[in-house]
Parts: structure tokens; C-alpha cells; sequence
């Protein structure tokens, strides 16, 4: 199967997304992303269900959507990328392409192979021991190494390391292709979150402004239904809750192995009397705002971490291309789920994975309009 690959939330998707989905699928290969189901890599509920969001992507440029499941989508940028470059190898994907604010590969190359090395882990370790956070003594030990630590400022230069990374450790014949972000990154302002910002204040219009005509007129659609834009303050009561209701123990399976973190996360649950005030409270130079709220929604979600492989193909929205490509995928005997009834044929592991995923899109449906149980048994995916 000749196709290109894409890891991705599109939390929503804007322009800068479309511009490289185009410029991908301008190859005349279909494209297909590994998206990030109801849950992100920043640890909070996407803007919009994932089945929306799989059907912005289709309708500007995208063939086929499988998603991540929350176990990788809301793990540390590593476990992240990894699990995304392992769902597009399972899908057959032989050319990866993501951005990146440098658009130099063989910068990002070379940073990926050094990080690799054992000798490098122990240095960043070493760092650590003296109060550093991972990010931080990972950038200064790569810079001191191979003097392109820098590259590790931009979050999209990170996370196209880690897609390196991931091809590399896992000894995939694939093809790597990144193109320059110049949207202003994350934080710009044409950016997912500066359109989920606007959503929040409000200025659905601004936002929209910011988004491509197609994916704005879906956003729209949801929200004239009342079904977007999650808020994850309507959650907050039942997370608090459960974080109270949690010994100090019980948050040790979601701090990663980090000594003293689980039991600091505890302390700050104890005194907090919300969800702000206890990241304050647990957040520190070695422990960043990011991580400790990946952490909590972990312990909210009762999210196991991550296996070494995605189980399964989850499809969430396909093009007439896309579709080729799942029989392709069919014959050759990968599970590929496109109903209910496909569940069934999977494997004890996979299935349980797939039920408790589906438990979590339950929870999420409360951060937008309160909806039955069971809606993730019941969608099909989105056929363009």
C-alpha cells in the first residue's frame, strides 16, 4: 500500500493542517492519519468528537482517519509519536510526513539518532538528579552533544524527533518528510489553540475565520447542536471527586515511574480545591504543568499505560481512496473496525482496550451535551 502518513489531533483543524494535507496527498497517494481520539497529548477533552474531527480532516485533504487510542494519545510525546508511527505501519503507511518549525530534516535526524544512544539517556538522567526537568536536560544534553539542542525549544521540532525516533527504534523501511510550519506554531496566531481560546470566549466567527470553509461549516454544524466546544470545567466536580476519593498509592501506576511524583501529586490533591489550584500546587522545574495534568486525567480516566503496539484499526472517516485502502488492509488479514460487530472478532486484549476506550468517549460526552451511554458502540465511520 502506497501511502503517506500523518499523526495528528486536529483539535480542530485550521488552515496550516489543510495546507500540508494538500501538499501531501498532491503526491497522488492517499493520505491517512493517525488522529487522537476524544482525549489530547496536552492532557484535556478535544473541542470536538473525534467522529467530527475525522470528518474535518476527509473533506480537506485527508483519505482515511484511524484512531489513536487515549492510552497513547495522552501519554508523554515519546509514547505518543510512537504509538501514532505504529498505528501507520499497521495501516501500511511506508512515507511519514508531519511539521516542524525548522523544515530541516537532516537536523531532525541527526538530533533523533543521538537521543537514541544509551550514553545520552544516562546524561539526561544525570541532569535530572540535579532538579532539571526532562525536557530541559534532555535540550541542554543534545545541545553540548551535537549542538542542535535548540531544536527542542519549538514543540513541533520535538514531537518530529520523536516520529524519527520511533522509525528508527522500531527498524521501519519508511520514508521521512517534514515540512516548515509557518503558522506561528502552537501558540501563533492562526493555531489550534488560539482557535479553541476563541470557541471558548465566545467568537465562533473568529474562529471560523482561522479555520478552512469545509472544517468550519462541521464545527458549526456541532455547535448549532449543541455537541461543541468541549469544556473541561463541566468535568471538573466529577474529577475532583475521584482524585479525592484515591489513596496515595493509587496514584502511583500514572507518574510514569518518576520517584516522589505520585506522592507530591497526592499532597497537592489533599490541599487543592480545584483542578487549578492543585497544578499549581504539584507543578515544579522537574515536574511541568503539562505532565502532572496528563497525570491527573490519567488517574481520572483510569488509563492504563500504554502497550507496545495499537491493537487495532479503528477507522473513523474515509474517502473513496480510503476505502480502497481498508479492503487492501481487509485481504492481508489487519483488524480493521468499521461497526460493533467487529469487535467481536478481536482479540481478549484488544477487545477490552476497545470496550474501555469506549467508557472514556461516555465520560467525554459530558464535556459537551450529556449524552446515553454508548454512542462509541453505536457510530460508524464517516464516508465521504
Amino acid at each position: 500500500m502506497d501511502a503517506v502518513g500523518v499523526v495528528c489531533e486536529f483539535d480542530p483543524l485550521h488552515r496550516g493542517h489543510e495546507a500540508l494535507l494538500r501538499r501531501v496527498g498532491a503526491s497522488g497517494r492517499p493520505v491517512v492519519c493517525a488522529m487522537s481520539g476524544n482525549f489530547t497529548q496536552r492532557g484535556s477533552p478535544a473541542c470536538a468528537e473525534k467522529f467530527v474531527r475525522a470528518e474535518m480532516a476527509v473533506r480537506c485533504g485527508a483519505d482515511l482517519v484511524a484512531e489513536l487510542p487515549t492510552p497513547w494519545a495522552m501519554a508523554t510525546a515519546e509514547k505518543f509519536a510512537d504509538g501514532g508511527v505504529g498505528l501507520l505501519s499497521l495501516c501500511g503507511v511506508k512515507t511519514l510526513c508531519f511539521g516542524s518549525e525548522c523544515g530541516d530534516i537532516d537536523a531532525l535526524w541527526t538530533a533523533a539518532e543521538v537521543l537514541l544512544r544509551e550514553d545520552i539517556h544516562r546524561a539526561i538522567r544525570a541532569e535530572m538528579n540535579e532538579g532539571l526537568s526532562y525536557a530541559a536536560a534532555r535540550q541542554g544534553v543534545l545541545e553540548r552533544e551535537a549542538g542542535c539542542g535548540g531544536l527542542l525549544a519549538q514543540p513541533n521540532n520535538t514531537l518530529a524527533v520523536e516520529y524519527l525516533k520511533a522509525i528508527r527504534r522500531r527498524g521501519l523501511a519508511a520514508d521521512a518528510i517534514t515540512v516548515r510550519r509557518e503558522d506561528g506554531g502552537h501558540h501563533g496566531a492562526a493555531s489550534a489553540s488560539r482557535i479553541r481560546a476563541l470557541l471558548a470566549a465566545g467568537q465562533a466567527a473568529d474562529a471560523f475565520a482561522l479555520m478552512p470553509p469545509a472544517a468550519a461549516d462541521i464545527l458549526d454544524r456541532e455547535i448549532k447542536k449543541g455537541l461543541a466546544p468541549a469544556d473541561p470545567a463541566r468535568l471538573e466536580a466529577a474529577m475532583l471527586a475521584r482524585l479525592r476519593l484515591m489513596s496515595e498509592t493509587d496514584f502511583a501506576p500514572y507518574d510514569g515511574g518518576s520517584e516522589g511524583l505520585y506522592r507530591r501529586v497526592y499532597r497537592a490533591v489533599q490541599a487543592g480545591v480545584s483542578l487549578g489550584d492543585i497544578l499549581t500546587r504539584a507543578t515544579t522545574k522537574r515536574y511541568p504543568t503539562a505532565r502532572v495534568r496528563r497525570m491527573l486525567w490519567a488517574a481520572f480516566l483510569n488509563l492504563e499505560p500504554p502497550s507496545a503496539e495499537v491493537p487495532y484499526i479503528r477507522v473513523l472517516a474515509a474517502t473513496e481512496a480510503g476505502r480502497k485502502l481498508l479492503r487492501q488492509m481487509q485481504d492481508s488479514g489487519v483488524p480493521v473496525l468499521t461497526k460493533a460487530a467487529d469487535v467481536g472478532r478481536l482479540g481478549p486484549a484488544a477487545q477490552a482496550l476497545f470496550t474501555r476506550e469506549a467508557r472514556r468517549t461516555d465520560v467525554y460526552t459530558l464535556a459537551a451535551s450529556p449524552l446515553p451511554c454508548g454512542s462509541d458502540w453505536r457510530k460508524t465511520p464517516v464516508m465521504v
